[in-house]
This record gives C-alpha cells, sequence and structure tokens, in this order.
C-alpha cells in the first residue's frame, strides 16, 4: 500500500538554497497575461522546474500582490522576475542575445510539443499569451519555433497556467536530457 508523503517529507529546499542553485537554460515571459492567479500560478510552476527567470510583460501583475502569493506559495521569492513594459521589444532583444524564442500558440505551421528538441549550449525563453489574445502576432513572427499542445476536446484551449505548466515540463525535460 502506499502511504501518502506529509509536510516534512515534502520539504526540499530553502529560498537561499534554491537561489544558489544551478537554473536550466529556460526562461518564461508572459505576454500580457493579465490574472493575478495566472501569474502566480507561472512563478510557481516556474520553480518546480528550475526556470532560471520569469519577464512578465506588459499588463502582467507583478508581485507583491496577494492574489500572486495566493496561488505562487512563495515562490515569487524564489523565482528571479522581472517586469517589462514591451514584450515585443523584450523578445526582439532576448533573440538579438541569440536565446531561441518558443511560442506556445496555437498557429500555422505550428509543431507539436512533444516534437519539441532541445539543443545542448541553447539558451530558450517559452513566450506564453493574454488569456483571451493569445501571444502577440509580431512576437509569433519573431519565433525560432511555435509549440502547441494537441487537443482532442471540445474546448479549443486551455488555461495560460495550465499550458504553461505542460510546456515548462516537457522542455525542461527535453533540456536536461539535452
Amino acid at each position: 500500500m502506499m502511504k501518502k508523503k506529509n509536510i516534512v517529507e515534502l520539504t526540499r529546499c530553502t529560498v537561499e538554497e534554491y537561489s544558489a542553485m544551478r537554473k536550466l537554460p529556460l526562461s518564461l515571459l508572459a505576454d500580457n497575461v493579465r490574472s493575478m492567479h495566472n501569474v502566480g500560478s507561472l512563478l510557481r510552476t516556474s520553480d518546480a522546474f528550475l526556470v532560471e527567470e520569469v519577464i512578465l510583460g506588459g499588463i502582467s501583475g507583478c508581485p507583491p500582490h496577494p492574489e500572486i502569493s495566493k496561488s505562487a506559495l512563495g515562490a515569487e521569492k524564489s523565482v528571479a522576475w522581472r517586469h517589462v513594459d514591451d514584450a515585443v521589444a523584450e523578445t526582439a532583444r532576448l533573440r538579438g542575445e541569440g536565446r531561441k524564442i518558443c511560442v506556445l500558440e496555437q498557429a500555422h505551421g505550428s509543431i507539436p510539443l512533444s516534437e519539441f528538441r532541445a539543443e545542448a549550449g541553447e539558451s530558450y525563453v517559452l513566450v506564453v499569451g493574454n488569456e483571451v489574445a493569445g501571444v502577440d502576432q509580431r512576437i509569433v513572427d519573431m519565433a525560432d519555433v511555435v509549440l502547441e499542445i494537441p487537443q482532442w476536446g471540445t474546448k479549443h484551449s486551455l488555461n495560460v497556467s495550465v499550458s504553461s505548466g505542460i510546456a515548462l515540463y516537457e522542455m525542461a525535460m527535453r533540456i536536461m536530457q539535452g
């Protein structure tokens, strides 16, 4: 019989220890994510998968904020994050630095997330978008790859925090393997 782990068994590391850990060459850029709960979830998921940095673009909310804290559960203190006014300009800047821009979006020519392959020595930015409008088309135009999560139900999309969690997990696994 399996027994659930208790809170002491689940304790992983302190914020200080986490800060000192080597992160994956993977950043998350939130393009105008309006829900504070979604921002908190993005931070919490980024903590789980050793994301190097979360970039909150445009209207995306920033800590400190009670709604972010409610879903981040402290990840707003462990994960490196910053705000930029213009996600399009930031994407161009990151691409200019040689980072691979991976957009999570439903688009013509996208590839299934399962086909993403990480290359050793590369650094990646996963761009996720607004809950209604998605990722700005100008960012999609700059993408090295557009990733899509195949879906088979009646709904045409997933919540941004859910889709980001799926994509960050898949990308982290491939980066660690590559």
